[in-house]
């Protein structure tokens, strides 16, 4: 971690605390012993708390929220994610969903220890704006929600397959996974959508400009009003909402990815 500012070093604790808590959450479903499962969601918390010490050094560091590169993005997005799930499952005692769900939380922070880490104090003149923290911070937790019904919608496939899978306990997962998606829905429609194209009418001077990143977010959210529809109007649950909930956040890591190639206004670290 030599070279590294702090707050990158506190984000690799994090990252290893997080491993540790997926280690804990497989020993749990190998052993079944409660406590091994309380440990590993103390773990999991205590990588969330030690990522939000880190998120707070990079925000005093550089001297404005650290929402300016697709590094701090893509931890703002794992951040959410792993709160979250810290919360479900204390809450639910369901500890096999951690051992589903916190892959998908070490797979984004290793997406983002893959990114230029560098602080970057003097903003361009378009990020220079109150709009950054509206927009991006909300689009990153709406992501963050859209990854743990995900990482819930796979522990629902994989149980849905076995010969004694309960059907109380299925519902549940279906039920949980269409909360979260309810939660980041708004979240991603206010602030990755309206106050994105606020923004972009202050910044650029259109509230629309073709932009790969905005043509991304676009498809996403039809991606996810689809889902919703689906739900309401179609009945869809179970197997195809919990399929659609993993395609919806493929989409969202395709669109992150994405930004790196097709480059566009948005490309900023």
């Amino acid at each position: 971690m030599t070279g590294h500012s702090l707050d990158v070093q506190i984000f690799t604790v994090a990252f290893a605390v997080y491993v540790a808590a997926l280690l804990l959450f497989l020993g749990r479903s190998a052993t079944q012993r409660a406590w091994v499962g309380w440990a590993a969601v103390g773990a999991l918390g205590a990588g969330t708390l030690l990522q939000t010490i880190a998120l707070i050094v990079r925000w005093r560091l550089s001297g404005h929220a650290p929402l300016s590169s697709m590094h701090e993005y893509a931890s703002v997005m794992s951040w959410m994610a792993a709160g979250s799930l810290t919360i479900l499952v204390a809450r639910t005692r369901r500890f096999e969903i951690g051992a589903y769900a916190s892959p998908v939380i070490i797979a984004i922070m290793a997406i983002a220890s893959l990114m230029p880490k560098q602080i970057n104090q003097q903003l361009v003149p378009a990020l220079q704006s109150y709009w950054l923290h509206i927009h991006v911070s909300m689009a990153a937790l709406a992501e963050g929600a859209f990854a743990l019904a995900c990482a819930l919608a796979i522990v629902y496939l994989v149980k849905a397959r076995k010969a004694d899978a309960r059907p109380e306990e299925l519902e549940r997962l279906d039920t949980l996974t269409h909360r979260t998606i309810s939660v980041g829905y708004p979240l991603f429609t206010l602030g990755a959508l309206f106050a994105g194209a606020i923004w972009a009418y202050n910044a650029w001077g259109t509230f629309w400009s073709w932009d790969p990143k905005e043509v991304g977010s676009w498809i996403i959210w039809l991606f996810y009003t689809g889902y919703l529809h689906a739900r309401y109007q179609r009945g869809w649950r179970g197997r195809k909402a919990a399929v659609l909930s993993i395609i919806g956040f493929v989409m969202v890591i395709l669109s992150f990815v994405g930004n790196l190639f097709l480059g566009g206004q948005h490309s900023y670290g």
